[in-house]
């Protein structure tokens, strides 16, 4: 309970506070390049439940249909101000309409497409117990996940039996010690890896 209230307050404020430097995003992204100001994708949340997730556009239109990895820093699908979006993770700020809205949390597993999470095992599958979250542990952890598929000769191979099970298994950690302290230490850790 604690930790939706603050996730309601929390994401709000932000929305406010953040509104204006939203509107300068939005209006850059519809400068750079053709298409939606925002990325809407499906992902699947607690209780292997489909929901819709916000992201502001950093592909060029139907770019994600050559494949659902991002490979490296300078993927060719990603628009100019698309790179310093992702490299600053400033196109996940949309996601805090699905924290307000409560499909989301800031604090939780990342929220995964449904084809790899139809590869899950049992165990993996437990993630799924908890609200996904912007962040996590293993996103700090994996924070340069992009550049390390992009030294892959076999991207989505390396993803799916390297990178994916050795995030799965750090948000389980997390699932089996959970606390609200804990996920402030998680966010503050994630504001300290964005400005390192």
């Amino acid at each position: 309970m604690l930790k939706r209230i603050f996730d309601f307050i929390f994401s709000l404020l932000c929305l406010i506070i953040l509104s204006p430097f939203l509107i300068i995003i939005s209006l850059i992204i519809a400068i750079d390049s053709r298409g939606s100001i925002f990325y809407f994708q499906t992902r699947v949340g607690r209780n292997n439940i489909d929901f819709i997730l916000f992201k502001f556009r950093t592909m060029h239109t139907d770019a994600d249909k050559k494949g659902l990895l991002t490979i490296g820093g300078r993927d060719s699908r990603i628009t100019k101000i698309g790179y310093y979006l992702r490299k600053y993770k400033l196109d996940e700020l949309p996601q805090l309409i699905n924290v307000l809205i409560g499909n989301m949390s800031f604090v939780g597993p990342r929220p995964e497409v449904r084809k790899y999470v139809n590869l899950y095992n049992d165990v993996q599958k437990k993630v799924l117990n908890v609200k996904p979250g912007i962040t996590d542990i293993a996103s700090i952890e994996y924070f340069n996940e992009n550049e390390l598929l992009g030294k892959s000769e076999d991207p989505e191979n390396t993803y799916i039996h390297e990178v994916m099970p050795a995030k799965l298994n750090l948000n389980l950690k997390y699932i089996a010690k959970r606390s609200f302290m804990k996920d402030i230490g998680i966010i503050f850790k994630t504001f300290l890896k964005l400005f390192s």
